[in-house]
């Protein structure tokens, strides 16, 4: 399975951007899905997380309220929108795919990088100050 991310850009603070994970070789339904993000000279940081149907949903507390995690299975396609972005938003962000039911519900699993099988090369986003 591959996976594609796209969406980044540079935004003024406040701004917003929508990035997509495009999912091929095999359909996104059979996948939970995850986002990170890497700043630079940081570890890779849990972002959010989504079951197969989308029904559970998992955001860190440092986005939440500003980012919103959704997947069209139809499209194959997972969707990470972020609203009023900061300064300390700006990492290269990454989808994941892969973790198992069970770890998908456990907070450390989900957001540790190994329980995921599959990763996407990244997209960058810059928010400016």
């Amino acid at each position: 399975v591959q996976l594609q991310a796209s969406g980044g850009g540079l935004v003024q603070a406040g701004g917003s951007l929508r990035l997509s994970c495009a999912v091929s070789g095999r359909s996104l339904s059979s996948y939970n899905m995850g986002w990170f993000r890497q700043a630079p000279g940081k570890e890779r940081e849990f972002v959010g997380a989504i079951s197969r149907s989308g029904g559970t949903i998992f955001i860190v507390d440092s986005v939440k309220g500003r980012f919103i995690i959704s997947r069209d299975n139809d499209k194959n396609t997972v969707y990470l929108q972020m609203n009023s972005l900061k300064h300390e938003d700006t990492a290269v962000y990454y989808c994941a795919a892969g973790i198992s039911q069970s770890m998908l519900l456990s907070l450390r699993a989900r957001s540790t990088p190994r329980s995921y099988h599959y990763w996407g090369r990244g997209t960058l986003v810059t928010v400016s100050s």
